[in-house]
């Protein structure tokens, strides 16, 4: 069927004929030439019909190749239009590119500080990445060992993200500060500066208050922690949620600088030391010769050396602990009536939650010793269990030992004593005595058998022997000399029985407590 509308008549000039053609309605100017094509005097025929036609014809090209030019002209225009949206767009890339790299830049370098009424915080790669361990670093006054123990806790196999070191600057009057911009660590670092001096409790304290992770290390900030610090210390708590893990008994000490302040014994252990290796003697030597002229540390120790662990050359062993008895006990203490002694805050780990059930550090202990003994009887005493972990060791970067130091330490054992009055805090005082672990954890083993086994015989001998233990702390502590103990007079009756109670203790197999009250007693 035709669809009429679709075609049309036209006239042929040539044969003067009409003729039936589809309608074309592609473009108005076929309509034009139509029209043209139309003869306007009916008697011109011929060649004028051609000429007018192939004027028109031409006129058509001109117009096509005319519409052709502006077609193109107009695709060129499109095009550059076109570039320069891609090249807008491209410079806007490359300086989105740029801001993206300056952010990362500022994110890295940038540091949230927080002002406190007791001190400042300030912290650097501030991530929202959850963190699982948090080490807490108290420090004061060690500047030099502080920069290289961040160094060694930025090379940690742990995840960096998943753990923070907050560093507590207990109001160092060194260069400890400049440690913020100096750094560059990949994990999230606070540095909390102490407007005053408050003691390692106090600060200790404020470091756990701030901690993010579950798990917490106590860490000294003068530490060298090796690559696999952390995870070592981590995987104890993984499955285990009650646990305490040090590696302080497996004390491992460092001449990371040489340090003016050494003591001669420091000062020739140093020098054995260096005979191990040429670089290190002639950095000892050159020091040697220009000492008098210098009060600064020498370093010793380069980044490059704890890279590739040539520093151990400079380091020692001390196992005081497990020399002392503890080694007998195993990694577990199983069976050792004083493993709280385990809890030495140079380098220990504990959860969030355990701290929270049995209290933080004391505060009332101020300067060196017996704090975190202190705490972890308490956490003895809530039944936290212990562990001995060798893989857990960090380097003590050795330092000068201060005077002071051994009065604050009888101190606060003396404020021990004082907020635990009991036995198994009491029996410590015989390491004055230089008495080996061995001997002390023997010696209390007797002391509580001789209370089961005879409540109501030895009271006179049992009071006795725990005051003693603790006048020897207090005498310490007073400056007293250590002598006469419990001073009874000749033929008094808690003399005599006394003596006739002691007689009996090594017959009855209590010789470790009979041995031990007998040189106290004697004084």
């Amino acid at each position: 069927m035709i669809k009429i509308d679709s075609y049309e008549y036209y006239y042929n000039p040539e044969d003067g004929k009409y003729y039936i053609r589809k309608k074309n309605n592609a473009h108005p100017l076929k309509k034009v030439k139509d029209k043209l094509n139309k003869p306007k005097d009916k008697k011109n025929k011929g060649n004028r019909s051609e000429d007018s036609t192939n004027k028109v014809n031409k006129s058509l090209d001109k117009v096509n190749t005319a519409n052709e030019t502006n077609k193109s002209r107009d695709k060129v225009n499109t095009a550059n239009e076109t570039n320069k949206l891609y090249d807008k767009a491209n410079a806007m890339n490359e300086t989105n590119k740029s801001y993206d790299k300056a952010d990362a830049v500022n994110e890295t370098n940038k540091v949230d500080i927080t002002d406190y009424p007791l001190y400042k915080m300030s912290i650097k790669n501030n991530h929202k990445h959850p963190i699982k361990v948090s080490i807490v670093m108290p420090t004061y006054n060690k500047y030099h060992q502080t920069s290289l123990s961040l160094y060694g806790l930025s090379k940690q196999t742990f995840p960096h993200a998943e753990y923070e070191v907050i560093l507590v600057d207990d109001a160092s009057s060194d260069n400890t500060s400049n440690i913020l911009k100096e750094v560059d660590v990949p994990f999230k670092f606070k540095y909390i500066q102490m407007k005053q001096n408050k003691g390692r409790s106090s600060v200790r304290n404020i470091g756990i208050n701030h901690a993010e992770g579950d798990l917490l290390i106590f860490l000294d900030g003068e530490m060298l922690a090796p690559p696999a610090f952390i995870e070592n210390h981590y995987k104890h708590h993984v499955h285990e949620s009650n646990l305490v893990v040090t590696g302080a008994m497996h004390y491992e000490g460092v001449y990371t600088f040489i340090m003016p302040d050494y003591n001669e014994d420091q000062v020739a252990h140093l020098k054995e030391l260096v005979g191990r290796d040429p670089e290190y003697r002639r950095l000892y030597e050159n020091y040697e010769q220009t000492k008098q002229h210098s009060n600064v540390p020498c370093p010793l120790v380069t980044k490059e050396d704890i890279d590739t662990n040539r520093f151990q050359r400079l380091s020692f062993p001390n196992r005081y602990f497990l020399n002392s008895g503890l080694k007998h006990f195993g990694e577990r203490l199983e069976g050792f009536t004083l493993p709280y002694i385990a809890f030495l805050s140079g380098n220990v780990s504990v959860r969030k939650a355990n701290l929270k059930k049995s209290g933080l550090f004391d505060e009332t202990f101020v300067g060196y010793g017996a704090e975190d003994w202190e705490l972890g009887y308490r956490l003895y005493k809530n039944g936290v269990q212990f562990v001995l972990d060798p893989s857990t060791v960090a380097y003590h970067q050795e330092h000068g030992i201060s005077k002071r130091k051994v009065k604050e330490q009888w101190g606060n054992h003396y404020r021990f004593v004082n907020k635990h009055p009991h036995i198994d805090v009491l029996i410590l005082s015989l390491e004055w005595k230089e008495l080996p672990f061995m001997h002390i954890h023997q010696t209390l083993v007797e002391y509580n058998e001789l209370e089961e086994r005879f409540p109501d015989e030895y009271n006179e001998l049992k009071h006795a022997f725990c005051t003693m233990l603790f006048r020897i702390i207090e005498y310490l502590n007073n400056g007293q000399p250590v002598t006469k103990l419990y001073d009874l007079p000749e033929g008094s009756e808690e003399r005599i029985k006394i003596h006739q109670q002691f007689e009996t203790l090594r017959p009855r197999g209590f010789d470790y407590l009979a041995s031990s009250f007998e040189q106290i007693y004697y004084l």
